[in-house]
């Protein structure tokens, strides 16, 4: 067992919370938040680790990923039962997440051993650009996939001979904060290096807008991310955001519409709905919309609602009352708008009946805001370019997905998508490890993770010359 079920964070001097399992308002036991001093404390220590780290040779930095790696492995019922309960997740979705964060610390291992610069054309001098870490760099995590959200940044950072201040939200302090300290503390991270410091938005502004921390990694909502890139850009500071989405499928004419219903009813009733990836917009050609719509609906009813603890549970509880009510407003005030109820739009306690709208029009609630809620809301389109102006009528530029039974044909309305990723004959809710992941628009800065791109998020260019003598100057 890596934690107990007993109070965790103890040592901190902010308040202590309970932590509460949304599928059952039972308490699961107590943590004590991050305070502006834990902060500044927690920010002295990285930055007096990080040198040595750095200078820790790339071989023994990556064993450490590797063997955190394996602990992972080794107690996966136990991140997967904290996560069940914290997150409100079935057992599928956090073991799934699970295994992915093992990818990361993986392909965060291999990083190490890169070459890390360039040797650049000079006469009469060496000269060689490099890659060298920020230092200490603070990661912002939200509660929906606590676990990799933050391994995703946690680990490429350690791997390039950063320092790093984790930020787990206070909704999910021990899947997404204390199992990972203890997994690098038992893999053997020198102390200082992780540091864990579970909060609110006080406890992240305090980070943000520390100086001595040079780099921000921040993934959550689109209005928390302004915030956090205001302050950043105070203190002059790189910021890396991965914010919301409000993510389109475009059903051609020429689809299997068993397949790409099932393609749509996973994209957006995974999780409930609460991931910045989530199909947001099912935009579907007119000849096939009504049949969509039923095979859509009819997946949405067979699904099981109820507690994600039970081996057959499909559909968990949304996080909390308030995101609850928001995506309730949405589902509603669309209806009065016009849209139709073709499945679901009712809730008891946090659970959401898995919803499908139809006759969903741009100026709805359900086509222009994130609902982060197992909603699905379908808009009817006539031609191709009518597709594209729907999908990208939004500020949101994070994910997209085709579904075509002319792959060609697909690929080529995708390159006309506003988006960072995009999937043909698959859904919006994709993620790897090697893969640049990232969003443009309101869905980010243009910031990726993931294989090479951590070179750019987590390291720096420093340029470098080396002569024999110095030369004389006319001065």
């Amino acid at each position: 067992m890596l934690v107990s079920d007993q109070t965790v964070f103890a040592g901190l001097t902010g308040d202590q919370v309970d932590i509460i399992e949304p599928a059952t308002g039972k308490t699961l036991g107590r943590t004590r938040l991050a305070s502006a001093e834990d902060v500044a404390a927690a920010v002295t220590r990285s930055v007096a680790a990080q040198p040595e780290w750095a200078d820790t040779a790339p071989a023994e930095r990556a064993e450490i990923l590797l063997r955190a790696a394996q602990l992972i492995h080794d107690h996966e019922d136990e991140f997967v039962r904290w996560g069940i309960r914290e997150c409100g997740a079935i057992a599928g979705k956090t073991a799934h997440e699970v295994h992915s964060s093992r990818g990361e610390l993986i392909a965060a291992a291999a990083l190490a051993a890169e070459p890390y610069g360039q040797l650049l054309p000079s006469a009469g001098r060496m000269s060689y650009g490099r890659r060298i870490p920020f230092g200490a760099v603070g990661v912002i995590a939200p509660w929906n996939f606590p676990l990799v959200l933050s391994m995703r940044a946690v680990a490429p950072a350690l791997a390039l001979g950063n320092s790093v201040l984790l930020k787990p939200d206070h909704q999910t302090p021990v899947y997404g904060g204390a199992l990972i300290a203890r997994l690098f503390e038992e893999a053997g991270l020198p102390a200082g290096l992780l540091e864990v410091l579970p909060g609110k938005a006080d406890a992240g502004q305090a980070l943000v807008a520390d100086p001595r921390v040079p780099m921000i990694s921040f993934t959550g909502s689109t209005r928390a991310g302004k915030i956090v890139a205001a302050t950043a850009a105070e203190h002059v500071k790189k910021v890396s955001l991965e914010l919301g989405g409000n993510n389109a499928v475009i059903v051609l004419a020429d689809a299997d519409l068993d397949a790409a219903s099932s393609v749509g009813a996973w994209g957006s009733f995974l999780h409930q709905g609460q991931i910045c990836l989530t199909t947001g917009r099912h935009l579907v050609h007119r000849k096939v919309a009504d049949e969509y719509l039923d095979r859509l609906a009819a997946r949405a009813a067979k699904l099981k609602v109820g507690d994600p603890a039970e081996a057959d549970t499909q559909i968990g509880p949304i996080i909390n009352a308030t995101q609850l009510a928001g995506v309730d407003r949405i589902v509603q005030s669309s209806a009065a708008a016009g849209a139709a109820i073709r499945a679901g739009g009712t809730y008891e306690d946090l659970f959401y009946a898995p919803t499908v709208l139809a006759g969903v029009t741009p100026e709805m609630p359900a086509f222009t805001d994130e609902i982060f809620g197992p909603v699905a809301p379908v808009t009817v389109f006539d031609s191709e370019d009518e597709a594209v102006a729907l999908a990208n009528a939004t500020a949101y530029g994070l994910t997209a997905s085709v579904i075509t039974a002319e792959p060609f044909r697909g690929w080529k309305l995708a390159e006309r998508l506003r988006a960072g990723m995009v999937h043909v004959n698959d859904t919006t809710v994709n993620d790897d490890p090697t893969a640049p992941f990232g969003g443009v628009g309101a869905s980010g800065n243009g910031g990726r993770y993931g294989g090479q791109a951590n070179w750019e998020e987590f390291t720096q260019w420093q340029w470098v010359t080396v002569r024999d003598t110095p030369p004389a100057y006319p001065f």
